[in-house]
C-alpha cells in the first residue's frame, strides 16, 4: 500500500517595509517635531539619528537639502511647507 504524504506550505507574512521618505520629506517630519528652527546639517544628523532617512552615496547631503529646500521655497512661496527663518536655518511654514 502507498501511503500518500501531504506537506503543507507554512504561509508566512511579512510586514510591509515603510516607505522610504525623500530628504525633503524627512526633514519636513525632523521640524515637525523640533521646537526650534534647524539648519541642514541639524536636519540631515537628526534624521540619521531617528533612522528615517540616510545618505546612500552622497558626500554632501547637507548642502543637497539645503538647496532642495531653498528650491520649494522659490517655486511655491507662501505655499512652501519651510520658511527661511535666518541665515541657513529654517524652520516649517504655519501658514499653508
Amino acid at each position: 500500500m502507498a501511503t500518500q504524504q501531504t506537506t503543507a506550505k507554512k504561509v508566512t507574512t511579512k510586514k510591509a517595509a515603510a516607505p522610504k521618505l525623500s530628504t525633503i520629506n524627512a526633514a519636513a517630519k525632523v521640524l515637525s517635531v523640533s521646537k526650534e528652527p534647524l539648519t541642514a546639517k541639524q536636519m540631515i544628523e537628526q534624521m540619521a539619528a531617528e533612522k528615517i532617512w540616510t545618505s546612500l552615496s552622497g558626500k554632501t547631503p547637507d548642502a543637497t537639502l539645503y538647496a532642495e529646500i531653498l528650491q520649494e521655497i522659490q517655486s511655491q512661496g507662501d505655499d512652501s511647507r519651510f520658511v527661511k527663518v535666518n541665515r541657513d536655518h529654517f524652520g516649517l511654514n504655519k501658514s499653508p
